[in-house]
Parts: C-alpha cells; structure tokens; sequence
C-alpha cells in the first residue's frame, strides 16, 4: 500500500471560492480514479500547512495510473496556481527494497511527460516532495 500525502498552504489573496474548487478537484481525485482504495481532503493541524490529502493506492503500477490520472492533472493545472507551500511524501509498507527509488523515478518520469505540470511545480515559491523538480532557472 501507498499513501500519498500533500500538505499545502495557500498564496494571500487566493479566495474562497478558487480554494474550494480546488479542494473538491482533490475530492474529485479519490472518487474517479479508480487505483485510490481510499482518501482524505482537509485542515492540516500540528504544523506550518494549512491543508492535506492522503490517498491510498494498492501498488506502483496503481500509483503511475494515479499520477497521470486527468483528475489529478486538472487539480495540478488549478490548484497549484493557489499554492505557496507544498510538501508531498509517499509512505509505504511494500517491503521491495527498491520501492523508494521506484516512486521517486515515477515522480521524475511524470514530470518529464507532462512538462506543463512541472513547471506549475517549479514555479511554487517553496515545495518539497519526492523527485521534485527545481526552480525554473536553477
């Protein structure tokens, strides 16, 4: 199993309504795509981000079907415009000694595959995660 986290707080001036509609294209996320067992989209407590979503995913190859997944990408393309902190983390109980690697090499070749993604990422003033890329011009 892999849960896959964010943990995000969001840019001043981003309104109500522009959170909440990305907040359900993340809700979005765990209902449509069919590799998520199960999911949360809420307040993050107990540290510097505002919000959190966890979503489980049985295995690797559900976690590529994930990444690419049009729910997740419409929620890139809407959501991290609102973004200023980011953290992503993936937890694991697979016992392949491998699988680190594994999940980071799937991060990497998403953002080679879907550059516009990347560079939506590239562009948060702070973000954290698994095979993230650098800033634009770094």
């Amino acid at each position: 199993m892999i849960h896959h986290s964010i943990r995000f707080t969001v840019k001043p001036g981003t309104t109500p309504e522009q959170l909440e509609t990305a907040l359900e294209s993340l809700r979005n996320q765990g209902r449509v795509i069919p590799s998520v067992e199960s999911f949360i989209v809420g307040r993050d407590f107990g540290g510097e981000y505002e919000w959190g979503a966890t979503f489980l995913i049985n295995d690797i190859d559900g976690f590529w079907d994930y990444l690419i997944h049009p729910a997740h990408l419409h929620t890139d393309r809407i959501g991290l415009p609102l973004v200023d902190k980011f953290a992503s983390f993936d937890i694991t109980d697979d016992t392949d000694p491998d699988i680190g690697t594994k999940i980071a090499d799937l991060h990497r070749r998403r953002f080679n595959e879907i550059p516009d993604v990347a560079g939506l990422v590239s562009d948060l003033p702070e973000y954290l995660g698994s095979a993230a890329p650098g800033p634009r011009g770094a």
